[in-house]
């Protein structure tokens, strides 16, 4: 994949790059059912094409600059957001997508709004004590994520992913069956010449060498000579059964403590489950 520079241009703040990944969902705190299902389907394209180079919350990486808090995008209507993804950026590593249809280009220019936290009010009924014990205990959240700076290396640090993400849909995350690993959260297992093992997320790879990261943060750096075997693990390192493995409350308190741990959060006391089951 060609290595893309962050350009200081307005238009060049938005490389909305169209590639594998797993993120984040949407669900308004209020709204009709369609409202809901259109909501997925831009959270589901942006999942699966955006989040790989943009990151998980939409704040950027190696690849792609910051589209959720950058000045440079936040001020984009939704119709110009829409036109720059179906059109593409000349002389840039934004592509055009024209074979989108304007409805899903439309509701992927409207979850890119709610990571900027337009349009959301957080709402939080758990208990975030209990939530803190869950992340660092039976959920083995803490494993792999990092959260106000204790826990794991190899998965995204969610101290600010309230920021951009509403209780629901990081509720809708934490519950998600099927996942997709975006670059550089692939996983594997490496077996040496010598026979020892390594298991962790492959981070780079090229036709002669590859790095691997392993659950305790460290990286190692193999040549492909070396190795007996290299096995591509296609499943996400994310559990895909936390709605068996956690009641609903202790996913709701999971969910409280995240966003009682970004500062940037909004809160309120309203249960955001409970809005849905009314409607």
């Amino acid at each position: 994949m060609t290595r893309f520079r962050k350009a200081p241009r307005m238009m060049l703040g938005f490389l909305f790059l169209f590639v594998s990944s797993g993120g984040f969902s949407l669900a308004q705190a209020k709204g009709s059912k369609l409202s809901r299902d259109n909501s997925a389907t831009g959270r589901s394209t942006y999942n699966t094409s955006c989040a790989g180079c943009h990151g998980l919350d939409g704040h950027g990486s190696d690849k792609a600059v910051n589209i959720a808090s950058g000045s440079e995008v936040r001020h984009l209507s939704e119709t110009q957001l829409s036109n720059i993804i179906a059109n593409g950026i000349p002389g840039t590593g934004m592509p055009a997508f024209r074979t989108l249809p304007p409805k899903q280009i439309g509701e992927v220019a409207r979850y890119l709004r709610s990571l900027q936290g337009k349009g959301q009010v957080q709402t939080v009924s758990g208990d975030a004590q209990r939530g803190k014990e869950i992340f660092f205990g039976k959920g083995e959240c803490s494993s792999c994520h990092t959260i106000s700076g204790q826990g794991g290396f190899l998965a995204p640090d969610l101290s600010t992913y309230a920021s951009s993400s509403s209780a629901q849909a990081i509720h809708d995350e934490i519950v998600l069956v099927q996942r997709n690993p975006a670059p550089g959260y692939r996983a594997g297992v490496l077996t040496t010449n010598d026979g020892e093992q390594f298991e962790g997320l492959i981070r780079n790879e090229d036709n002669f060498s590859v790095q691997l990261q392993t659950k305790d943060g460290s990286f190692h750096f193999f040549q492909r000579s070396a190795l007996r075997k290299f096995e591509r693990l296609e499943t996400s390192l994310m559990p895909t059964n936390y709605g068996e493995r956690l009641t609903p409350q202790e996913i709701d308190a999971l969910v409280s403590f995240v966003i009682n741990a970004c500062p940037d959060a909004i809160k309120s006391r309203p249960s955001h489950r409970k809005e849905y089951e009314d409607e």
